[in-house]
């Protein structure tokens, strides 16, 4: 790790600008070369070749789920290295990857870490999700989340209203997964090794939807209870309506027949945890 590329969301989770600042300071320590800046989504993503001009052999991501998934899926081609940071919310790739170092510590290991490896992911057509998909109505809290970090109360409202109203009068099936047969408020899919890990969450009184409700705010969305789990290989979204899905956060619309399938990427993620 030498010279490297820093793609950072200022908007996102605690990678806030003074704290961007701070690891450009601890690059400058560990005498490696910054040879550009993305701030994210303002900045457009680098390309490859961009990347190889500058003979970049790492990039640094500090950001959110969504931020590192926007990256990771745009450069799914390139052969370099990749070295997340926490940054967002949950930072959970952050934390398989380095356990609970900090940020100005995951830098100063990285550095003479010659350890890569491979993330699996969920994948569904063209998108990816490393932290995880969820299917059906619930997504749609995503958007009161997204007001809510912006400072919106109003609209904010006005989002958490349609949340409670779809997630409770509407579901989701899928296909292929054993055990899971009717309707979900959500269905979650995580990535694994092996199999694809499966979800489905019913949260019919008002309690389990006010808390699914509040998990989305909080960003803990995994910590719903009313679940169902099942393992699977490949699923497929049941129905004739398009699916609301989040991959990783970010809102996707599916056609329903759509295949999810899993996959692992190429040992590219430096990794300084002994868990990883």
């Amino acid at each position: 790790m030498k010279t490297l590329w820093f793609i950072t969301n200022p908007h996102s989770g605690s990678a806030t600008q003074a704290k961007c600042d701070a690891l450009e300071a601890v690059f400058d320590e560990q005498g490696l070369r910054l040879a550009g800046r993305t701030q994210f989504p303002d900045d457009p993503l680098p390309r490859a070749a961009d990347l190889a001009a500058h003979d970049v052999d790492t990039i640094v991501l500090f950001g959110g789920d969504g931020t590192i998934n926007a990256a990771l899926c745009a450069l799914a081609e390139w052969e370099g290295a990749f070295l997340i940071i926490p940054g967002g919310t949950m930072n959970l790739l952050a934390r398989t990857l380095h356990g609970e170092r900090d940020p100005h510590a995951i830098v100063r290991a990285a550095q003479d870490c010659d350890r890569r490896v491979a993330l699996p992911f969920v994948e569904a057509g063209a998108h990816r999700a490393f932290v995880g998909l969820i299917l059906g109505p619930a997504a749609s809290w995503v958007r009161a989340r997204e007001a809510a970090r912006k400072r919106r109360p109003l609209r904010m409202l006005a989002a958490m209203r349609n949340a409670w109203r779809r997630t409770f009068g509407e579901n989701v099936r899928v296909s292929g997964a054993p055990g899971l047969h009717r309707g979900y408020q959500a269905v979650l899919v995580r990535p694994a090794a092996r199999q694809l890990e499966v979800m489905g969450i019913e949260a019919r009184d008002w309690r389990a939807i006010a808390e699914l409700g509040w998990d989305w705010l909080s960003g803990d969305w995994v910590a719903a209870r009313a679940v169902t789990e099942a393992h699977a290989r490949t699923l497929r979204i049941a129905g004739h309506r398009r699916v609301l899905a989040l991959f990783d956060g970010e809102p996707i619309m599916l056609d329903a027949g759509t295949e999810v399938s899993g996959g692992t990427s190429a040992p590219r993620f430096i990794a300084t945890g002994d868990a990883a």
